[in-house]
């Protein structure tokens, strides 16, 4: 085990014990929380000293939703699943990392805990080096949106090119300038697609900027409308779309208009709700004919990969790809800054400067 000299026996941390209304109302700083054992670390596992943090909304989604929120996660909690920090000890298995080293990544759900001045990162595929070139503060932002972003679009697109004899993927974006829109948009285009997205009037310039082709103001346009009319401009329908926003089944249910027959509708924005569950029955339980659903839906969640996160880390040193951040929140100002999260209308991330 490699390990740094000088580790401290306490460290600060945004905890919570018990959410009674949302997340922000329950956290608390802790400034004597007791910093993990480099001597215990199991095989694979690394202790990090966590330089930046940022948010998703699935940090406040799960600790408020009550039975995963008060019986699946160890009290007290410290929120947040991304990081980027230097490397204290590593445990055995992870030669490829040093003491000092930076490095990004995610925790795994439900255990959160980054926005704590020291975690310990399980498994090789949560932890990966950041190349030089590339600021701390944006790998902060990776960890779940990039991953997503990468993850929904990225294994379809070879499928879809030989489906269409490598003519380029025509990609709709719903929520372009959220967390995980910034980056779906930058992958896409990366990787030669034409995309289409939406977003609010004052967020157009940004996705334009961002290498949207079109940009849809859904407070303005019927969006189901211009995706048909962009469909029939374009030499077809769409080839995959990806929901970022969540609770658009009604956009799904008319998918047919614009969207290919066998192409998949990508969900990763979606809420636990009993109306939700009621629309997914209809989906996936009543054939097409009887008002289910005409095209492949597909709910979505990210699952760390060390290759896929080098990757990612590639294309921001690169300059194919760059992080997005509307404001850097002091550790103790975190529950305000969960307070802008939910409300729906942040551009980009917002990153949390955990170590002083």
């Amino acid at each position: 085990m490699a390990a740094s000299s000088t580790i401290p026996t306490t460290m600060r941390a945004q905890q919570w014990t018990t959410v009674s209304t949302t997340l922000p109302s329950a956290l608390h700083l802790n400034t004597s929380a007791p910093v993990p054992s480099a001597k215990s670390l199991k095989p694979y596992q690394v202790l990090v000293h966590v330089h930046y943090s940022s948010l998703n909304p699935v940090d406040y989604k799960i600790p408020e939703f009550p039975l995963v929120g008060r019986f699946v996660i160890s009290k007290p909690a410290v929120p947040c699943v991304d990081f980027s920090g230097t490397v204290v000890a590593a445990g055995s298995g992870r030669n490829d990392l040093h003491a000092g080293q930076w490095v990004f990544g995610m925790l795994d759900l439900p255990t959160f805990g980054a926005c704590a001045e020291y975690i310990v990162v399980s498994g090789k595929e949560n932890c990966v080096a950041l190349p030089d070139r590339v600021k701390p503060e944006d790998a902060a932002t990776v960890g779940v949106a990039a991953l997503t972003a990468y993850q929904s679009l990225v294994p379809r697109l070879s499928a879809i090119a030989k489906k269409n004899n490598d003519s380029k993927p025509k990609v709709f974006i719903n929520g372009g300038s959220g967390g995980t829109g910034i980056f779906a948009i930058q992958i896409a285009k990366a990787n030669g697609c034409f995309v289409a997205t939406t977003c609010s009037a004052r967020n157009a310039e940004l996705c334009y900027q961002l290498g949207a082709d079109r940009v849809i103001d859904y407070t303005k346009e019927d969006v189901v409308a211009a995706l048909e009319k962009i469909a029939q401009s374009q030499d077809g329908p769409f080839d995959l779309v990806i929901d970022n926003v969540g609770g658009a089944t009604p956009m799904y249910w008319q998918s047919y208009r614009y969207l290919a027959p066998g192409s998949h509708f990508v969900a990763v924005g979606a809420s636990p709700t009993l109306h939700g569950a009621i629309d997914l029955a209809k989906i996936f339980l009543w054939p097409g004919f009887l008002g289910g659903g005409r095209r492949k839906y597909v709910i979505f969640t990210a699952a760390a990969n060390a290759e896929q996160y080098s990757a990612i880390a590639e294309m921001l040193a690169e300059g194919k790809v760059r992080a997005v951040i509307e404001q850097t929140y002091k550790l103790e100002d975190l529950a305000r800054a969960f307070e802008r999260l939910r409300t729906g209308r942040v551009s980009g991330k917002l990153v949390v400067k955990v170590a002083e």
